[in-house]
């Protein structure tokens, strides 16, 4: 694989994606309104948001032997990832993911992990020349967490910072804890991970379990900074039209990643995942809406 300044361990899943009219009560059928087929699992969003913004970007992720899998092969060289540490598996179907849509925007999602559950820690092996020199190394929760504490060991020994998207909100291995440079929960998953309905309370609980910076994603309330004997800094979100919040915090995610890997000031870094979030819900779909680095200057400089 070749040098990156963003290494990520990627989750694919094919979205089936539909929108109705309320959240749905047990037992309850409602109708749907149309049915896309669309690219998406957390990882592989954070890392084409990454790409888009002019960062050079490697993935490491489980495929399977099918057209999900052929799906995300095209997407990723299209963006210009770095593809050298895909693994396909055919025994699993690819990653799958069930998204409901709601009037507001807002949506609910399952995810059937398929080939993303097969990457084992030996696969890191393969990769780990363009681990070992990146800047950032990212992963979500939809990748098996023994592959993401060694990735993150492998980079801490290395200089590298480590960013984790605690998507699905699973419980975390102690020993993984220690080694997240940066987190970036929203605020649901803020509450599962910390046991703190607070904001604030719940940053300071993954802060004292050694998590280096706490990034909370809180919707329409922008985000918020959380860092041990500093502090908070909390951003609005900027005021636009959503059509969709789907891939929205997974592009707030990869924007972030590619700032930090610029070495980017806090604020400023902030401040692009910030937009680069907003920019993304105002079109259907998870990469429909994220921006190019420039797309995402005229937005700043539109809403200063």
């Amino acid at each position: 694989m070749s040098a990156a300044q963003v290494f990520c361990l990627a989750s694919w899943n094919v979205d089936w994606v539909t929108r109705i009219a309320s959240p749905l009560a047990p037992g309850q059928t409602l109708t749907g309104a149309g049915l896309q087929r669309l690219p998406g699992g957390k990882g592989s969003n954070a890392a084409v948001a990454c790409a888009r913004l002019g960062v050079s970007t490697a993935v490491l992720a489980g495929l399977g032997q099918d057209a999900g899998g052929d799906m995300a092969l095209a997407l990723w060289r299209e963006e210009g990832l770095d593809t050298q540490g895909v693994r396909r598996f055919p025994s699993e179907p690819s990653g799958t993911a069930l998204i409901l849509v709601y009037p507001s925007g807002d949506n609910s999602i399952v995810v059937i992990p398929g080939a993303n559950a097969c990457l084992k820690v030996e696969h890191l092996e393969a990769a780990s020349p363009a681990l070992r020199s990146a800047r950032v190394v990212m992963a979500s929760c939809e990748v098996p967490l023994a592959v993401t504490q060694a990735a993150f060991a492998l980079a801490r020994a290395h200089g590298g910072l480590t960013l984790l998207n605690p998507a699905p909100a699973l419980p975390l291995p102690e020993a993984l804890w220690p080694l997240v440079d940066v987190l970036t929960p929203n605020a649901g998953e803020l509450a599962q991970l910390s046991g703190q309905a607070d904001v604030t309370r719940g940053a300071a609980a993954l802060l004292a379990r050694g998590v280096g910076a706490v990034v909370v994603t809180l919707g329409e309330n922008g985000c918020a900074l959380f860092r041990r004997d500093q502090p908070a800094l909390f951003l609005p979100a900027h005021r636009v039209q959503v059509v969709d919040t789907v891939g929205a915090g997974d592009t707030f995610t990869g924007a972030l990643a590619a700032a930090l890997a610029q070495t980017t000031p806090w604020p400023k870094a902030l401040a692009q995942a910030n937009a680069a979030a907003a920019m993304a819900t105002q079109a259907r779909g998870a990469l429909d809406g994220m921006p190019t680095r420039e797309a995402l200057q005229d937005f700043l400089a539109q809403h200063r």
